[in-house]
């Protein structure tokens, strides 16, 4: 029997999902090893910028290949999922920005979309900006300087617009790198959800999450109802735990921590590459084959983990059972791996 993440069809997908995160712009070029050497950067990590990677930004800007991204991990995501549900404005998007030229890019963007953003426009603060670090294998690292992004207040969900959004809303998503700017945001959304039967969803993000911010994880977990992450992020979680290496033995650990809802068992979703997906629902571990991509076919894997979350949550708020959300997963982040950056065609043909 297939396995069920819900059962009744929306009515309506307009306003049904509901996401908050670090808005930025992403820098992105390819560049050798020794940009990455460099800076201290490891490769496909993601990191938070220090005082010695400001240097990078000018970098890339002055390289011939440089491209402008609206990005930031929960905005591609919820791009993504509004890409692939189509209706217009089926999801909102919280985050802060510059009253810049950036933030207004990204903004002209989201609208083009459909996607209905409301951002909190810091006019003392520019737009937030990642560096995407793209070697000659198409993988990326990531250096980000949050600038706006880390001064999102927990007030501005309280605007009457930001409510009714939270309030419409079925299913709410929010990236691990938001537990580094506003963990009392988070944990707001996470009792109305409780309070009313909703359901949360979290991304791990990055291991420096579960290294430097681990207080803030742990306060958040108990909200969430499906928990996404990659194999590194996993073996990080683990490691903090003192749970070995082994993925399925973390995921399915991980699934059973306390919750605040007894409304339903959390569910956690662990991509690997082009190695099976495995998924922890209701105690079961299973598994999902993923498609591998002809390498000549990659052009880089900026926004592939994105855009996994983006295209299970299109289907999840349709409705649709769980193999469907992760087979939907999987179409998205092949999608976006053969572009540059979190991009995809105009039309959405999956089926």
């Amino acid at each position: 029997m297939a396995a069920q993440v819900e059962t009744t069809e929306p009515e309506s997908l307009t306003g049904i999902l509901c996401c908050a995160g670090n808005p930025l712009l992403d820098i992105s070029a390819e560049v050798p090893m020794t940009v990455l050497e460099k800076y201290g950067v490891k490769p496909n990590d993601a990191i938070l910028a220090e005082e010695k990677h400001m240097p990078v930004f000018e970098e890339l800007a002055a390289m011939s290949s440089v491209q402008y991204i609206a990005g930031g991990a929960t905005q591609n995501s919820a791009r993504v999922a509004q890409w692939m549900m189509g209706t217009p404005n089926s999801a909102a998007y919280f985050g802060c920005i510059g009253d810049d030229k950036f933030g207004q890019q990204m903004a002209a963007d989201a609208k083009a979309i459909n996607l209905n953003v409301q951002y909190l426009v810091d006019p003392e603060q520019v737009t937030g900006t990642c560096a995407v670090l793209v070697t000659d294998d198409g993988e990326r690292s990531l250096v980000t300087n949050l600038a706006a992004a880390n001064h999102f207040k927990p007030t501005h969900l309280e605007k009457p617009v930001c409510e009714a959004i939270i309030e419409k809303a079925k299913y709410y998503y929010m990236a691990g790198f938001f537990l580094t700017v506003s963990l009392e945001s988070i944990e707001a959304i996470g009792r109305h959800a409780v309070e009313n039967k909703k359901t949360v969803m979290m991304n791990l993000s990055a291991p420096f999450i579960m290294m430097f911010f681990w207080d803030q994880l742990n306060a958040a977990i108990p909200y969430v109802d499906i928990m996404f992450g990659n194999e590194s992020e996993a073996e990080e979680f683990g490691n903090k735990m003192g749970w070995g290496k082994d993925i399925p033995t973390i995921a399915h650990n991980l699934a059973a921590l306390p919750k605040a809802s007894g409304l339903r068992s959390r569910m956690v979703v662990i991509t690997q590459g082009c190695d099976p997906t495995i998924v922890v629902t209701e105690g079961k571990v299973l598994t999902f084959p993923v498609t591998p991509l002809p390498k000549e076919k990659l052009v880089d894997t900026n926004g592939a983990g994105d855009a996994f979350v983006g295209g299970f949550m299109s289907q999840l708020c349709k409705g649709a059972a769980l193999e469907k959300c992760v087979d939907a997963g999987h179409w998205a982040s092949t999608v976006i791996i053969q572009r540059s950056g979190c991009t995809y065609p105009e039309k959405c043909t999956y089926e």
